[in-house]
């Protein structure tokens, strides 16, 4: 269990941060900031949250806590001597998201055009959500042409982010809502 009864520790005063192996990383660090974007990802996420109910909305509870994991796994390195027994993304996560694409999908029409950013409340803070999830992915993947990541770690985040763009669709009455693009519209 975590325990936090000090927030601040001035610990990053001078522009770096500790990995949780105590490694200490500069705050733009290419890792840092994969994670960081995960953690922006997650706050998002608690912005649809307000927008959800039911099942929606503890789907996405749980992709909350997912994130975390994932903020654990790309924060502890490979080498670490705490890798062995590191908290990292399991195959399990990622199978539980392509079901849920599968079974939300199931009652949209297909798409007949791209969707733009809109609907419902809920549904534009899931597309802001997917996107932001996509520049977590490129920034890890960035991370992995240097250092030893996940692959876990990167697939979780490829899932979550057509995950979210499904949920988006769902929370715009099945697609019915969307807002779709018109190419060439305003020429």
């Amino acid at each position: 269990m975590v325990k936090l009864d000090k927030i601040y520790t001035r610990g990053g005063d001078s522009g770096e941060t500790s990995l949780s192996d105590g490694k200490r990383l500069k705050k733009y660090a290419p890792r840092i900031e994969a994670y960081g974007t995960v953690d922006e990802s997650n706050a998002t996420i608690g912005m649809a949250r307000l927008h959800t109910t039911g099942d929606l909305d503890e789907i996405l509870m749980r992709i909350q806590n997912d994130l975390f994991d994932l903020g654990a796994d790309v924060s502890t390195p490979a080498d670490s001597k705490y890798a062995a027994s590191a908290l990292r993304i399991v195959q399990a996560q990622i199978d539980r998201l392509e079901q849920e694409i599968d079974q939300m999908n199931a009652d949209i029409e297909p798409l007949t055009s791209f969707v733009l950013p809109g609907g419902s409340e809920a549904s534009a803070y899931l597309h802001l959500g997917r996107t932001i999830v996509r520049r977590a992915e490129r920034l890890l993947v960035q991370v992995a042409e240097q250092e030893e990541i996940s692959p876990l770690a990167i697939k979780y985040l490829n899932r979550l982010s057509d995950h979210l763009f499904v949920m988006s669709r769902k929370t715009n009455n099945n697609g019915k809502d969307d807002v779709l693009w018109t190419p060439g519209k305003n020429r």
